[in-house]
């Protein structure tokens, strides 16, 4: 046997360990890759399993090296602290998120890889304790579906002037059968109505246009806000999201994309984008705590904050604030709805035709800037960019309690 003839410190340095957590911090695990595989490459996948699974634009995994498997610490383990979800029987991995908070923690294929004898795993990036370009890199935005605009592919391009490739496969690919195909349409038949389903369809609820008792109430009129509508006139170029919007403005409701901590520790991806509704105007009606409809899960994630995310396959759906900014009465309680779950009733995500996007100013910039300054700077000034290009300016609005 040849003698290891490297010094106790340079052992040490052939691997380095990464920590990751949810926010509930049930789930808790470490990975140990060699440092010749750092930067892990990261890529955002658009594809709507992702989407209607996670309740996001997208997800953000990282293949493991083959062979590397996440170590959980304990208490926590798979078994105890996750639930799985296969999405289809043709899916070649199962999903985990967290139990208690429905946090995100990344996939594992179903079959062993015969090099190792091991399953290959990725990890949903977002949720490690550290996201700098020297562990992890944004390098790719993958099956961003051209219905689906805008989406972070058209926001995000770059990271610190380096360009996001965007790969996407050959229509009818027989590899991926899934991904490649669209959504089936829902069974609406009011084209005023949204409708908000999760991957598993365990939750299923209606959200309206905005109302004009809505549009008169000086406290809901807060969360409305008129835009163009593509459809309200003729495209200018082939790529609608670079034309400038100049047809009737349509009051909606108004979006933001936030990428505070919180919601990035109870998703498992960096960003989240919301709408706001009051909850009385959603159908069937969702009981205050959230619990009891569908398969919904609550999680007090702070001492005024409850979440709510569907128990079987782990999709972001609401988010409630008990202060008075948001809950004057129960009548005109006011709820964030993930936008990742959203379409009209031709099955498109629901996008520009629905909401007005705040493109001046990101949603806990402060803790985005924090744990990964590259993604938080390119989101913002790409968002701010988009706007300018499709309204004619970046629009910056207040959100209360935002």
């Amino acid at each position: 046997m040849a003698a290891d003839l490297h010094l106790p410190h340079q052992r040490a340095a052939a691997n380095q360990t990464l920590t990751a957590q949810c926010h509930c911090k049930a789930v808790h695990f470490t990975v140990t890759v060699p440092t010749s595989a750092l930067p892990l490459p990261v890529h955002l996948c658009h594809c709507s399993i992702c989407r209607y699974t996670h309740g996001t634009l997208c997800s953000f995994h990282a293949p493991l090296p083959k062979g590397v498997e996440p170590e959980f610490v304990p208490p926590s383990s798979i078994a105890s602290s996750l639930t799985g979800y296969i999405h289809s029987a043709q899916a070649a991995s199962e999903r985990f998120f967290c139990t208690t908070c429905g946090c995100h923690i990344g996939d594992r294929d179903l079959t062993l890889d015969p090099d190792t004898g091991k399953p290959e795993w990725r990890v949903a990036t977002s949720i490690f304790s550290a996201h700098d370009e020297g562990t992890f890199q944004i390098r790719s935005h993958v099956f961003t579906d051209p219905a689906v605009e805008p989406n972070l592919a058209t926001w995000l391009p770059s990271i610190n002037s380096r360009a996001i490739h965007v790969w996407n496969p050959h229509p009818n690919d027989p590899h991926f059968p899934l991904a490649s195909s669209p959504p089936p349409k829902p069974d609406l038949d009011d084209t005023n109505l949204l409708l908000s389903q999760c991957h598993c369809a365990g939750v299923r609820f209606t959200l309206p246009r905005p109302s004009e008792s809505e549009a008169s109430d000086p406290f809901l009129a807060r969360y409305l806000r008129p835009s163009p509508t593509p459809s309200s006139f003729q495209k200018k170029e082939k790529d609608d999201t670079t034309t400038t919007l100049t047809g009737p403005a349509t009051i909606k409701r108004i979006a933001c994309v936030c990428v505070c901590s919180d919601c990035r520790l109870v998703s498992g991806a960096h960003a989240v984008p919301w709408t706001f509704a009051p909850l009385k105007r959603i159908q069937p009606p969702i009981p205050p705590g959230f619990e009891g409809f569908g398969t919904l899960r609550a999680y007090r994630s702070s001492e005024k904050v409850t979440r709510a995310f569907c128990g079987v396959c782990g999709a972001t759906v609401f988010y409630a604030l008990d202060v008075a900014e948001r809950t004057p009465c129960e009548e005109k309680r006011v709820v964030d709805v993930a936008v990742g779950l959203l379409r009209d009733w031709e099955g498109r995500a629901a996008v520009e035709e629905w909401v007005t996007w705040r493109t001046g100013r990101l949603a806990g910039v402060r803790s985005g800037l924090e744990f990964d300054r590259g993604f938080a700077e390119g989101l913002g000034e790409g968002l701010a960019s988009w706007g300018v290009k499709r309204h004619g300016e970046s629009v910056t609005f207040n959100i209360p309690q935002d």
